[in-house]
């Protein structure tokens, strides 16, 4: 086996992803569309993903940490990528070495990253953060003339490219928000003040995934999905993926280590938050918090935990994790009629359209978004990459 064996697997279904970029490409027709991969691409596998989005017409790919960007260069992945959170200290000469482009979120940053151009050999390619109002990283607009001046002068000493000016929207899920107008305004305004200045950018970026399907007037030149990538809907109170023409990438299953009679009465998983009201079968699932389940997916006597997916065909069931997640496990009450055996399978979630719970069914029973429970879902958990091409460029 080329890999350790493992009870459950994450399969990623790369037809998918590629179907998703192309969905998004036709939600953003005027733009350019950079497919962000940042955590591992959101739990599903950062090169697979990245070359799938590249060949399905994706032309920047977009990363949170340095690490993911040169880790994108070491598999010899040469288009245009982006990344923009790091702290003082950040190996930034090696990513200008490796061209890939650089987000100045703050003052100190502009000096940072200048240092890194002189130890490179090379101007640096930067796209200035401005906070329009999420209140994250980015420069203040009152400090923007000051910072885009500094950056217009090194320029000037061809130290640096300034391509591009970029911001995130805090409302985006709900379109409707006066706050997407206003930060769009913002952005607007320091879009402005850049070029006033001297700046010639290539690229102006604010529009997330919720933002690249539903506020056209924010695509601007280039758009940055990620969820969206996944088949994930960025905004479920609208519609469910297929209204968006996404599918979902990732299923998680397991196999089922045990499967047992017990009495009714019988407390389940630590401190018997759920206790058999009947005699019943438990089947035991190798999946735990240890692994990226929330704890919170837990059921108890009222309240059922999340959803699966036990069985095919037509005798396929949906049921619930009953009782406490462990670190490494859970269980679930298959009912006192139940036929599976050690070694079945478990959906935990997938394509919706496939009858499966979805990632959203669990956000939902765990009171959070879809795409922290694709991408919490751990290391040790194979993922498994169906359709797989290499992406020539």
């Amino acid at each position: 086996m080329n890999e350790p064996w493992y009870p459950a697997r994450a399969v990623v279904d790369l037809d998918a992803v590629r179907g998703n970029v192309r969905a998004l490409r036709d939600a953003a027709p005027g733009a350019a569309v950079m497919a962000v991969v940042k955590a591992d691409a959101y739990g599903h596998g950062l090169l697979p993903v990245a070359r799938a989005a590249l060949a399905a017409g994706a032309t920047w790919l977009g990363v949170a940490q340095p690490a993911e960007a040169l880790a994108l260069r070491a598999a010899g992945i040469t288009a245009r990528t982006f990344t923009w959170l790091y702290a003082p200290g950040a190996p930034l000469a090696e990513l200008v070495s490796a061209d890939v482009d650089v987000s100045v979120h703050a003052p100190w940053a502009v000096e940072e990253v200048a240092a890194a151009a002189r130890a490179a050999g090379r101007p640096a390619r930067v796209h200035l953060k401005v906070d329009t109002g999420l209140g994250r990283s980015g420069v203040m607009p009152d400090q923007l003339p000051e910072v885009v001046a500094r950056l217009v002068a090194l320029q000037g000493d061809g130290l640096l490219e300034f391509v591009g000016v970029w911001s995130h929207l805090a409302f985006a899920d709900e379109p409707d928000h006066p706050t997407v107008r206003g930060q769009a305004d913002v952005f607007d305004r320091a879009v402005e003040v850049a070029e006033r200045a001297g700046a010639h950018l290539e690229v102006r970026h604010l529009a997330n995934s919720a933002a690249t399907l539903t506020t056209p007037h924010v695509h601007h030149e280039l758009v940055r999905p990620g969820l969206a990538v996944y088949g994930l809907s960025p905004v479920p109170q609208l519609g469910g993926p297929d209204a968006f023409g996404l599918r979902p990438a990732m299923t998680l299953e397991a196999r089922l280590a045990t499967v047992k009679a017990v009495p009714a009465g019988q407390g389940v998983s630590y401190g018997h938050a759920f206790r058999t009201p009947r005699g019943t079968v438990l089947g035991d699932v190798p999946l735990g918090y240890g692994d990226g389940i929330p704890r919170h997916a837990s059921g108890t006597q009222d309240v059922p935990g999340a959803p699966l997916r036990v069985g095919s065909g037509p005798a396929a069931r949906t049921l619930h994790v009953t009782g406490r997640v462990c670190m490494d496990q859970f269980m679930v009450d298959l009912g006192p009629d139940a036929t599976e055996r050690a070694g079945d399978t478990v959906v935990l979630f997938g394509d919706g359209a496939t009858g499966a719970p979805t990632a959203q069914n669990w956000a939902d029973a765990c009171g959070t978004i879809s795409y922290e429970i694709t991408t919490r879902l751990g290391a040790r958990v194979p993922r498994v990459h169906l359709h797989a091409e290499e992406n020539p460029a």
